[in-house]
């Protein structure tokens, strides 16, 4: 179960996790917008109802870095969770580099894409050409928006902030 956070004017910040989501709420740094239906029982007796958008008290400034940073949960975002190569949507997937990197590639955006564990071990240690395997997607990095919106909507939060019309 994840709560969405968004900034003091309804920008959306992070998700986090249920149980960081009360600590923020009994610290009082953030404000229920919208509660789930899901209910925490303690042992001592007492409920409590999760929330699922909260809204931080006092606004925190973002700043825009000019690129997204490469790591490999970012591929899969980018990659909308499908392997690059036979198309198969999964939530396990593994990175290829499109040049091995025992022959010189790197680890960015345009080398790198997500693949299934059998596309993978099928084009193994091999070029493209070789293993006659090409990426059906093109290998760009994304811009900061591009991204930002790839990931509300892989997270199903994209729905929860139109019924709230913040987003």
């Amino acid at each position: 179960m994840q709560t969405i956070i968004l900034n003091a004017d309804y920008s959306y910040l992070n998700s986090v996790t249920w149980q960081d989501a009360m600590t923020m709420l009994s610290k009082g740094k953030v404000e229920v917008i919208k509660y789930s239906k899901k209910i925490i029982r303690r042992c001592n007796g007492e409920t409590h109802i999760v929330p699922a958008v909260m809204r931080l008290i006092k606004i925190i400034r973002t700043l825009f870095r000019t690129n997204v940073p490469w790591s490999k949960r970012n591929v899969h975002i980018r990659d909308n969770h499908t392997c690059a190569y036979c198309g198969k949507k999964s939530k396990r997937l593994t990175i290829d580099h499109v040049v091995p990197r025992s022959k010189g590639g790197k680890s960015t955006f345009e080398n790198c894409c997500a693949a299934c564990k059998d596309c993978n071990n099928k084009k193994g240690n091999k070029s493209c050409r070789e293993a006659k395997m090409f990426p059906r997607v093109r290998l760009i990095a994304p811009t900061i928006s591009e991204f930002l919106r790839l990931k509300l909507m892989n997270s199903g939060i994209n729905q929860t902030l139109k019924d709230l019309g913040v987003f």
